[in-house]
């Protein structure tokens, strides 16, 4: 069966029951029966306390849960109390998070107008857009939005901006004329789409699709089914929880067991293996995440880059590919006269020269051949035709002025056929004499078939073929190199013209321009134009590559012009780099996973190409971020790892089902981003690499005192002290750690590396053995001076200030002892502060030594404590310097 756009117009109305006089009421009801309401619909939306649930699945929080139920059952509210906080407040932010991020289709349902003016019963009324329903007829005009999906059936020189839907930057020039080959979406010129606008001229269409049958409601099933990624960060830390808690789990149910067997009370055998699992499970590690990801977005929306989900912080940090949209993203949206060619010369916009008359006389004709305005900023009118007027600003001549001083008196509108527009002016010409002149603009090709003479610097003759196939050369070029061609001309029509025209004014009538006088004209010259390339692009691109990320340019317009900019600001090298999405409708997911790495530029593609594309380098291991605008970029935005929307020229379901919102428009911000979640995964390494040593010290303590049979080194209160001040201040202050640049140095990490590396895990299991033994030398210390509750005292003390002292050897894997770099986080400063006086408290005001079992310690005893502490520091420092010093020899 032939697709709509194959069919004429009357082959298209009996297919949908439509005919010239409208549908009438029982026509209605029929067609709503069959197709429904012109509406999206969406499925069954989560209710708030559903998804506040679904929180408390992860398995580390499940374990929390059951410990924090068992330490209530056995008399220790504090721990439990501490631990059902901890979990909830986590609970409330993720809770928050997905109920900002659900808001895809309901702004689909906000793109089209609240009414629609459709013919019903031989009658033209307006209707609510809800209402349309297949077989209608709907009338259109500048500044109408389109309503549903249709058919063209009538045309005056109707122009539709459909860049939401297709990602070109300019309106498309419509015709009612059957195409007969098959065609993507941005080439169905009889066609028209629900979620577009009207720029120009007026028309009508009869109604083919409405609802989720039209591209937009397509569109909302794609979001529907397009799933949301996991950061990588988010997968390791799932897979990281569960782990370590059945690694602890298993290690606590020995040491209850061999206390067991010992003889101590079950009870409080239990209880302390309960509370040594709390202390070893960082759950505060979700806060701490959760924390640190909110101060990188803070950061990160001073330099304009909003992050609506958290975990996109982290995430655009191990970014390998960008898929970007061009118009509004990689270009500025605004068209832009590149050339000048006159006199066989090309000359750049930038060296127009006014006082050569040529250029000037091109200026003008440009200016007065043009429909458009620009007053105070604002500008009214198709994007080419803006152009012209701007680059006339920028020289100094203004078209209000020139436009004054050569009024209009006479016009042919440009249409779509002939591929031209004249005005008539009054003026001089080159003799001096007043003469009517007619201005004319179009296509080259067309000019040039009605153009007779040439001007030149040496004045008009007659044009020749060498002429002729100059200005072909150079408008292929043009052309060549993605620029938007208008060939420029005019003619003179003295008062002894025998045309219909110089009758008009010899009879001293109103003189009334005709499509034949349009010839015999004297060809002026060409202006080319494109929609340039941001100025900070070819830097970032720059800097992508030189992270380790590959740029991939995918967008809805034609494949020249995108290949020129992508050559231009560094994304592509070479034109075989480039394609079409048709080339990718016959392939299958296998050979587009093979064929993506070859490819830098996708143009002429669908939404469904977006998602494929984006999905064939995420089955490559790859961490891939989309960035894009329309709403044909929703769906890919919302597939890919990291969905990147301009905040200025974007629609609001982009920026909805988008991570990250750019309020810049520039993609220069997401160099900056990348480098941010660069930051911040390191910085959350840093905790990690804290709270785990330090837990790994702690442990290492205990297994030696069961070991060697002396009594348990902590009190239950000790490790929900320690758990809870000496854990998270620090553990939050090195996620704050100041930015650093040489992270653009490195590449992406793999998709699937997991946070624990061995090399991590060694830096992890190396520090926690260094603190675990300066405690278990205080524990030994203590032990035989005073007994157990001293020892215990000494190992608590020694442990904490432990920790504390431990957070500046996690601020780098280079050696920072007495340097600069050691004291220039603040928070950390801040941090180590507050847990010195809070632990030098509990240690030495007697009023709190019956709360947290503990002794009190005399001077000496005190300053041994801190004394062990202490060394964890240039200990650790010189092994780390051992540690560079023996990768270096290994390379």
């Amino acid at each position: 069966m032939k697709e709509i756009y194959q069919l004429t117009a009357a082959e298209v109305q009996e297919r949908v029951n439509s005919h010239p006089d409208g549908l009438s009421k029982t026509e209605v009801e029929q067609s709503r029966e069959r197709s429904g309401w012109n509406e999206l619909t969406e499925g069954k939306r989560k209710s708030v306390l559903q998804i506040f649930l679904e929180q408390y699945k992860d398995f580390l929080v499940f374990i929390l849960i059951i410990s924090a139920i068992i330490s209530g059952i056995l008399g220790d509210m504090e721990s439990a109390i501490v631990i059902l906080v901890v979990i909830t407040i986590n609970a409330i932010l993720g809770t928050v998070q997905t109920l900002k991020a659900e808001q895809s289709l309901q702004s689909l349902k906000k793109l089209s107008g609240p009414e629609a003016k459709v013919m019903r019963d031989g009658a033209v009324a307006p209707i609510p857009v809800r209402e349309l329903v297949v077989g209608d007829l709907v009338m259109l005009e500048a500044g109408d939005y389109v309503p549903a999906d249709g058919r063209i059936l009538e045309n005056a020189s109707l122009k539709i901006d459909e860049s939401a839907l297709t990602g070109e930057s300019l309106g498309v020039e419509k015709q009612e004329d059957v195409i007969e080959n098959e065609v993507p979406l941005g080439d169905r010129t009889n066609m028209v789409f629900s979620g577009s606008y009207v720029t120009y001229g007026r028309g009508s269409f009869v109604v083919t699709d409405v609802g989720m049958q039209t591209e937009v409601g397509k569109i909302a099933g794609l979001l529907k089914n397009a799933s949301e990624k996991k950061t990588p960060l988010q997968v390791n830390l799932d897979q990281f929880g569960q782990k370590l808690s059945i690694i602890i789990l298993v290690f606590c149910a020995i040491l209850f067991g061999i206390s067991v067997l010992r003889g101590e009370n079950i009870g409080n055998a239990f209880l302390f293996a309960v509370a040594l699992a709390v202390a070893a499970i960082p759950e505060a590690l979700s806060s701490i995440v959760t924390i640190v990801l909110s101060f990188g977005t803070q950061k990160m929306a001073k330099e304009h880059a909003i992050i609506r989900k958290l975990q996109a912080v982290e995430g655009l940090g191990s970014v390998s590919v960008i898929c970007s949209d061009k118009t509004g993203t990689l270009t500025q949206n605004k068209m832009t006269v590149e050339d000048y060619y006159v006199d066989a010369r090309r000359i750049r916009a930038a060296e127009v020269d006014l006082n050569d008359t040529l250029q000037r006389q091109l200026l003008r004709y440009s200016i007065l051949c043009n429909d458009s305005t620009n007053e105070d900023g604002i500008e009214i009118g198709d994007p080419t035709e803006t152009a012209l007027i701007n680059i006339g600003s920028a020289l100094g001549i203004e078209a209000a002025k020139e436009r004054a001083q050569y009024p209009r008196l006479s016009e042919i509108p440009f249409d779509s056929d002939r591929k031209l527009m004249s005005t008539l002016h009054l003026m001089e010409n080159q003799q001096g004499e007043q003469v009517y002149r007619m201005a004319v603009k179009g296509a080259v090709d067309v000019i040039l078939d009605r153009a007779s003479r040439i001007q030149t610097a040496d004045g008009v003759r007659e044009i020749n073929a060498k002429d002729i196939e100059k200005i072909e050369k150079q408008n292929r070029d043009f052309s060549g190199e993605g620029l938007r061609v208008l060939g420029f001309a005019y003619r003179d029509i003295p008062l002894e013209d025998g045309g219909k025209l110089g009758e008009s004014l010899a009879n001293k009538q109103a003189p009334v321009l005709q499509m034949e006088d349009e010839q015999d004209l004297v060809f002026q010259g060409m202006i080319a134009m494109m929609d340039p390339p941001r100025e900070e692009s070819m830097e970032a691109v720059a800097e992508c590559i030189k992270a380790g990320i590959r740029p991939v340019m995918i967008t809805g317009d034609h494949k020249i012009t995108a290949a020129a900019i992508a050559k231009r600001i560094g994304i592509l090298k070479d034109f075989s780099e480039a394609c079409e999405g048709a080339v990718i409708d016959g392939m299958t997911d296998e050979e587009l996973r093979e064929f993506v790495p070859q490819i830098s530029v996708y143009a002429r593609v669908s939404p469904e190409h977006k998602i494929r594309i984006v999905r064939a380098w995420q089955e490559r291991g790859n961490i891939v971020a989309m960035t894009g605008d329309g709403v044909n970029d929703a769906p890919a935005l919302k597939q890919a790892d990291i969905g990147v929307a301009m905040g200025i020229t974007g629609t609001e379901v982009a920026k909805d089902a988008a991570a990250m919102v750019l309020t810049d428009d520039n993609f220069a911000t997401i160099v900056k981003a990348v480098e941010n979640g660069r930051n911040v995964y390191r910085n959350i390494k840093n905790s990690i690499q804290f709270l785990l040593s330090g837990n790994f010290g702690a442990i290492l303590t205990v297994l030696f005192a069961s070991l060697a049979a002396l009594p348990v080194p902590f009190e239950p209160v000790h490790l929900l002290f320690i758990n809870l001040l000496t854990d998270s201040l620090p553990a939050i202050a090195l996620g704050l750690e100041p930015h650093s640049r040489d992270v653009m140095e490195e590449k992406p990490r793999p998709m699937n590396e997991s946070i624990l590396t061995k090399a991590f895990l060694g830096k992890i299991g190396l520090e926690g053995l260094v603190i675990g033994v300066m405690t278990t030398i205080g524990f030994l210390l203590g032990y035989r001076q005073g007994g157990a509750a001293l020892g215990s005292t000494f190992a608590f003390g020694t442990l904490c200030l432990s920790r504390l002292i431990h957070g500046f050897n996690c601020k780098s894997d280079d050696m920072i002892l007495f340097s600069k770099k050691m004291f220039h986080n603040i928070y950390l400063i801040g941090a180590f502060g507050i847990g010195v006086v809070l632990i030098t408290a509990v240690l030495m005001i007697p009023g709190l030594h019956n709360v947290f079992k503990v002794v009190p310690l005399d001077g000496g005893q005190f300053l041994t404590v801190c004394g062990l502490a202490i060394l964890n520091l240039p200990v650790i420092q010189a092994l780390k310097a051992a540690r560079k010093g023996w990768r270096k020899q290994q390379k």
